[in-house]
């Protein structure tokens, strides 16, 4: 009896389906450029499109669910590969990563042992070797791919608890000690969920102090160290920057490395945005520091342009991932290779069992793109940020805020306010007006930037990591950014107020 609703279906079928799936992306792509970057849009809209009620009773036809829900996405799905999409740390897709993710689930190997994933678990292998290679942390490295940054970070700092704490950690948990990380305010957010998450408590992330450049100051680490090892608590990590989220600053990766050495801590960078920007032309000399340090996140997701998701955990010393994760339950049981030639078991260097074959697409990204691809395109990438920070310092209606890496922070403020912007009341006005711009510039579909605050300022961020986007994209920003401030402004101005 024919069964419309099969799960499975014919390789004719499969053909088939897959052609037109394959045009219909192909189709959004050609056209990218001319999409909105954003939908406005509303989550009772898209409920209505999906049509609501509860899960159906029959099944329906694969060819009218696949196009019904692909002409859906494309048109409210906010578009990373857009070339004017600079909100969020999010990189535009390679094409051959979105065909790799295919391949990989229509083999479905689960990466957690080499026995079920041999072919899987060595591409995974390779490709985190070369991330290593590719961002000069170590030859000699050892890591695992995450889901993205958190994950990543979180593998991290579990191996440096597991590493520093001289006493069984795994067994005895922490015993009663208080262990103590040290980072800036500047520091992605992952890093008070994983101290709650961990055990330690958010109380235990002391926060150094930064500089003008919102840079770590190494001096002040030292001075918190120091006082936390003499009030009886046991300092074990500290947390550099490899581009902080909001502004891409570096911190002092050189200094921070050897003060970890000459105290004992395990240093670790979080460089799931910026450590790519070491292979630029013009990379910040600190980010050589990376080399120094006993682990390092980055997302393959962000700056190396793969599809989401796909984050990276890297470490010096290869046994630490293991001694920090590994379990041996009989049902865990794993044959050797043939000759007992040793062999990778995901399982036990990291959070996960079931574990996709994310690492894909990521090879298939850095095969196809090389050490010299990746070069060019994050240069590239970071003169395009220079060139937009310098197009609007040029207009006498917006002020330029910081420009690192390849995020550029900036905010509207009308000429006639501009000798005023420090009085009180003018100053919050600016802010309230700039915050409201954002939301303004998202919904607009032209381009779409996020937010930052500094020095008290609302600023308006843009973070490029597209290789769509084009030197003409950002030196359009002052008037794409004005067309929709002059009139924001003339609404939400009070009058006589200011």
């Amino acid at each position: 009896m024919d069964d419309s609703s099969s799960i499975d279906v014919s390789p004719d079928t499969f053909q088939s389906l897959g052609q037109v799936v394959v045009e219909r992306i192909a189709a959004h792509l050609a056209g990218l450029r001319d999409l909105p970057v954003a939908p406005d849009t509303s989550p009772a809209a898209l409920r209505a499109q999906l049509g609501g009620g509860g899960m159906p009773e029959q099944g329906s036809d694969a060819a009218t669910a696949l196009t019904s829900i692909a002409d859906l996405l494309f048109a409210n799905t906010c578009l990373n590969g857009h070339p004017r999409m600079w909100g969020y740390i999010t990189g535009a897709p390679s094409p051959i990563g979105a065909l790799g993710d295919l391949l990989a689930a229509a083999a479905n190997p689960n990466v957690a042992g080499w026995n079920g994933a041999p072919l899987a678990t060595e591409v995974e292998n390779q490709t985190v070797k070369w991330i290593g290679e590719l961002v000069d942390f170590s030859s000699g490295c050892d890591g695992i791919l995450t889901s993205g940054g958190n994950a990543a970070n979180f593998v991290a700092m579990l191996a440096a608890r597991r590493a520093k704490a001289d006493w069984d950690v795994r067994a005895e948990g922490l015993a009663g000690r208080r262990m103590t990380v040290y980072a800036t305010r500047e520091t992605h957010a992952w890093l008070d969920k994983a101290a709650d998450l961990f055990g330690l408590g958010t109380r235990a992330v002391r926060r150094v102090d930064t500089d003008d450049g919102l840079r770590m100051n190494t001096e002040h680490l030292a001075h918190l160290v120091r006082d936390d090892r003499a009030g009886g608590m046991t300092p074990f990590l500290v947390v550099g920057s490899a581009g902080t989220t909001a502004t891409g600053a570096v911190d002092p990766l050189p200094e921070i490395g050897a003060f970890c050495r000459d105290h004992d801590l395990w240093f670790h960078v979080d460089g799931c945005y910026g450590a790519p920007a070491t292979l630029a032309d013009d990379a910040p000399a600190a980010l050589a520091g990376m080399a120094d340090a006993d682990s390092l996140a980055i997302d393959a997701h962000k700056w190396l342009y793969v599809p989401l998701e796909a984050g990276c955990t890297l470490v010096r010393d290869e046994q630490v991932l293991t001694e920090t994760f590994a379990t041996n339950p009989s049902y865990y049981a794993m044959a050797a290779a043939d000759g007992g030639e040793p062999v990778v078991d995901y399982y036990a260097m990291g959070l996960q069992n079931s574990r996709g074959f994310r690492a894909l697409k990521v090879w298939l990204t850095l095969k196809q793109m090389g050490r010299d691809g990746y070069r060019r395109a994050i240069t590239r990438n970071m003169a395009q940020a220079r060139l937009m920070f310098e197009a609007l310092e040029e207009a006498d209606d917006f002020e330029t805020g910081t420009c690192q890496l390849s995020i550029t922070t900036f905010r509207f403020v009308p000429t006639d306010l501009a000798g005023r912007k420090d009085e009180p009341a003018v100053a919050d006005y600016l802010n309230d007006l700039n915050a409201a711009l954002m939301t303004r510039v998202q919904r607009s579909g032209d381009l779409y930037l996020s937010n930052a605050v500094v020095d008290g300022r609302h600023l308006l961020r843009a973070c490029i990591v597209n290789f769509r986007t084009t030197d003409k994209d950002v030196g359009s920003v002052p008037e794409r950014v004005r067309a929709l401030a002059e009139p924001l402004d003339r609404a939400m101005r009070p009058e006589n107020a200011l």
